[in-house]
Parts: C-alpha cells; structure tokens; sequence
C-alpha cells in the first residue's frame, strides 16, 4: 500500500485515508487511558539545551585521579601468590 502512494508521488490518498483512520482510532484509544501523543514535530521532538562553560566536571576528573591512586596502592600487595588454598582446583 505505501509503495503503491509512494510511487503515485501522493497522488493515491487510499494509503493517507488507511493512516488518518489508524491515527484517529488509536488516538481515542490514548486518551481513554490518559496517555498523552505528541501531535506536532515540536511536541514530538525533545528540545536540548546546549552544555554550559562552567567546567563543572572538574570535580569528576578529581575523583577518578583518586581512584587510579587506590589501584596503586591495592596492586602493591601480593595478593596474587597467596600460598593458601582456596579450594577451587586441586593441591
């Protein structure tokens, strides 16, 4: 059906008539469970904002340079030739 209008370049409005029809049916449909459907492009569309200078994300940087320094530290023990057994294979 839509190839049908596409290649008709819009000439052929049964396949508009079906859509019109779907939108109105599920639009009643929306409303009856409250549910809001964007109608326009604005509505539909989000409207972002765009990132500011302020450099606030100096303090993530602060906090992962205090997380590489916990790694340092942590891999400095010799946690990986423990002598014990876990358990887990065999003697």
């Amino acid at each position: 059906m839509f190839h049908k209008w596409r290649d008709s370049k819009g000439k052929d409005k049964e396949h508009a008539e079906i859509i019109r029809k779907q939108v109105l049916s599920t639009k009643a449909d929306a409303e009856r469970d409250g549910v809001k459907v964007p109608t326009t492009l604005a509505e539909y569309c989000i409207q972002t904002k765009a990132p500011s200078q302020d450099s606030s994300d100096l303090l993530y940087d602060d906090l992962y340079d205090d997380d590489m320094e916990d790694e340092d530290e942590d891999a400095g023990g010799d946690c990986y030739h423990d002598d014990d057994d876990s358990g887990n294979e065999e003697s």
